[in-house]
């Protein structure tokens, strides 16, 4: 099992081995927001989803924290989204972080979940306790860089809160340490180009003023023989 390290702003580290991952989507608070997500992958001719929101289990060596991810062709991408880490039984235990679900397009139109299993789902380094934020939840922001162009930004607010999905966890018996839990996605800006060779993440505090940020590199694996 892949462990992840984060640094809190208190300079304390937390480490946990990633046991079960889940990827959620359509996960947006407005309906209006998930049609436009919906809409957004019909262009890249995945199928709308029977129920919404969705929760797709990954492969929990699929939890990375690197700056770089290689890829086997050019029609992937990441997405803007938050992450709760679960590190132990206690509220306080419980962080909050950027993340960046890296996603096979291509593979995509057969199927979502397969398509979450062919890529990882990228973590910052650093993390909040979901305590400590709790109530200015909805005001962090979540922005998103494609290459050097802004694709995505908005707020907590657009998706649904880490208790609607806590309480997910408890209902189907995943609420534990080394539970990893990505948030879906907010829009994209329309007519960016997301298939970039780099893509950055920031989930930011207006009222304090401190962000927590990912970056990555996209690398271009050889071409198979065979």
């Amino acid at each position: 099992m892949p462990e992840l390290r984060f640094t809190l702003p208190d300079g304390q580290e937390r480490r946990t081995e990633v046991h079960t991952l889940l990827n959620a989507g359509y996960a947006g608070r407005s309906q209006e927001d998930v049609a436009a997500h919906v809409a957004e992958l019909a262009e890249l001719g995945v199928p709308a989803p029977s129920v919404i929101p969705a929760l797709y289990p990954v492969a929990p060596y699929l939890a990375s924290q690197t700056d770089e991810v290689p890829v086997q062709h050019e029609r992937t991408s990441g997405e803007a989204e938050w992450a709760i880490v679960i590190t132990g039984a206690e509220p306080e235990d419980i962080l909050l972080t950027a993340a960046c679900d890296h996603t096979d397009r291509a593979l995509e139109a057969h199927g979502v979940a397969w398509s979450k299993n062919a890529g990882p789902d990228v973590l910052a380094a650093k993390a909040w306790r979901l305590v400590d934020v709790q109530d200015r939840l909805d005001d962090l922001t979540l922005s998103a860089w494609a290459g050097e162009t802004l694709i995505q930004q908005g707020k907590l607010a657009e998706l649904l809160p880490p208790s609607y999905w806590l309480d997910v966890l408890r209902e189907r018996d995943l609420y534990a340490p080394g539970t990893v839990l990505i948030s879906g996605t907010i829009p994209m800006v329309h007519g960016v180009d997301q298939f970039a060779d780099s893509w950055r993440v920031e989930l930011g505090d207006p009222a304090t003023g401190e962000t927590i940020e990912l970056a990555y590199s996209v690398r271009r694996l050889p071409e198979p023989i065979g």
